[in-house]
């Protein structure tokens, strides 16, 4: 909960990708609080109020996963709706003459995700956001996991990475100060 809230604040992108490896963590204990107290929550060094927050956030969480049905597989909808929230802002983006060096950006990128997409299953694709996302926390569970990360894979989530890192600042900006606040009125 501690580590989410800073991330949300500081890094939508790294938010996210915590928030997916907290989907895994949740199923890798069975979706069992008890579990996840013992190895995580305990762990901390906060108060009772303050654990008692982070126990009922990981318990919401679990809730939320058995009700969306995402007990073994897929991202809960507030997760969903991160993307979703990231993907508008990466279109309106794309469409605006404003920020050439962000479109320029993607068009680096593009190639990385245009091969990404190739090696997918046509029924297993998603949108371009999503497969940078995805290509990123597989990069991390195989570092995590200590396997070997090819030399074109390197070059591919350099760039990727370096692209998300760009349209988060964007996210923090739009938060800040609106960047199409003109459209708005």
């Amino acid at each position: 909960m501690i580590i989410a809230q800073n991330k949300r604040k500081d890094n939508i992108a790294e938010y996210l990708l915590y928030m997916w490896q907290v989907e895994d963590i949740i199923r890798a204990y069975g979706l069992d609080i008890n579990k996840i107290k013992a190895s995580i929550i305990d762990r901390y060094d906060v108060d009772d109020d303050t654990r008692r927050a982070i126990t009922d956030w990981w318990e919401g969480l679990i809730m939320m996963m058995q009700h969306e049905g995402k007990k073994e597989t897929g991202h809960l909808q507030i997760n969903k709706n991160v993307l979703i929230r990231l993907t508008d802002l990466h279109n309106e983006l794309m469409q605006s003459p404003k920020y050439p060096e962000y479109g320029a950006e993607f068009y680096k990128t593009l190639p990385f995700i245009v091969e990404l997409r190739a090696k997918t299953p046509q029924e297993q694709q998603v949108g371009e956001l999503e497969t940078c996302f995805n290509a990123l926390y597989g990069t991390l569970m195989l570092k995590l996991q200590g396997k070997e990360v090819s030399k074109d894979t390197q070059v591919a989530i350099a760039q990727i990475s370096h692209f998300i890192g760009t349209l988060a600042a964007y996210y923090k900006k739009n938060e800040e100060s609106p960047l199409f606040a003109e459209d708005l009125q």
